[in-house]
């Protein structure tokens, strides 16, 4: 829809960077991979960006514990291969407090994002500090860990996906840290018809974090493109913000475009709103075998954030 008044202030080009958190961070990349530490497990896998040679030798590689062998497309499906022994599918991980299940899935993911981090700090601190109980909803919200992490700062979490499988994985999670009594609504059900009945509803949220795939499936065969429904969803998070509003959050993996693509969409969506639109790119910092030791600074995805000042 058409929206009138100013457009918000910009910062860009922004650049978020993490290396790492808790039981997660980058050992090394290079060759059109990378070697991760999960936990207590050396993980290889697919990774486009990492264009130049690794910097530590093959030998470092070759002991890794599991590495996805298959399609490298972002959504491409594979198996895992485990040199030293057979692992099971879950394994427990912690980052910013909260305790997890890692996954080896079939689509070379792990059952978590780290370069998330930096938004899930950024979101855990506005929840921390806000003096109120903080309404927030994670859409396209995966296995749940940034839901645990708003609720375990305080926050109300809507967390919707429409994935029963990923929903049953995220209350395995809540389960694992003795987190069943936080105020969490797990909902299985297509983001856009989600909103929009939100939207008729007259609810509203403080935070709104939304991470959509370039291409998915709802529950009923609903079909998500990312070019052709971004700027219908993002007018929609925009109508259900509340007027005390703290942050509006999109992520956008494996796309063709550039930042400025969706920093611009979402300056044009928060017109009239005030406020501030940054935008650029998450990176995940190598930290070597120690992590402790910064190299390489590897892009994982683009975002775009507008917060009220």
């Amino acid at each position: 829809m058409a929206r009138h008044g100013e457009r918000p202030a910009e910062r860009v080009p922004v650049i978020l960077e993490s290396t790492g958190a808790g039981d997660f961070h980058l050992i090394d990349s290079g060759n059109g991979q990378k070697l991760e530490q999960y936990g207590p497990y050396r993980v290889v896998r697919p990774e486009g960006q990492a264009l130049w040679q690794p910097s530590l030798p093959t030998h470092v590689w070759e002991k890794a514990d599991a590495a996805f062998t298959g399609d490298t497309d972002e959504e491409g499906t594979g198996r895992w291969r485990f040199p030293k022994q057979a692992l099971g599918e879950t394994w427990p991980l912690n980052l910013l407090g909260v305790d997890f299940f890692g996954r080896f899935t079939s689509f070379r993911h792990v059952g978590v994002f780290p370069e998330q981090i930096v938004h899930w700090s950024w979101m855990k601190s506005q929840a921390e500090s806000a003096g109120r109980p903080l309404k927030v909803l994670n859409l396209f919200g995966y296995t749940g860990v940034a839901s645990l992490v708003a609720a375990a700062a305080g926050a109300e979490v809507t967390h919707v996906d429409a994935s029963k499988k990923a929903i049953g994985w995220a209350r395995e999670n809540q389960a694992l840290g003795r987190m069943e009594k936080l105020p969490i609504r797990w909902i299985c059900e297509d983001a856009m018809k989600f909103i929009l009945r939100e939207e008729r509803r007259g609810s509203q949220y403080d935070i709104i974090l939304t991470d959509p795939p370039k291409f998915g499936r709802g529950p009923n065969g609903e079909v998500w493109h990312l070019f052709e429904h971004l700027p219908l969803m993002l007018d929609i998070c925009r109508e259900i913000l509340s007027p005390k509003a703290v942050g509006l959050v999109l992520t956008a993996y494996s796309i063709r475009a550039s930042f400025y693509s969706i920093h611009e969409l979402m300056r044009e969506t928060m017109r009239g709103a005030g406020g501030v639109v940054e935008s650029g790119e998450l990176v995940i910092r190598e930290a070597g075998l120690d992590g402790k030791t910064p190299g390489r600074a590897l892009s994982t995805s683009l975002f775009s954030r507008w917060v009220p000042k």
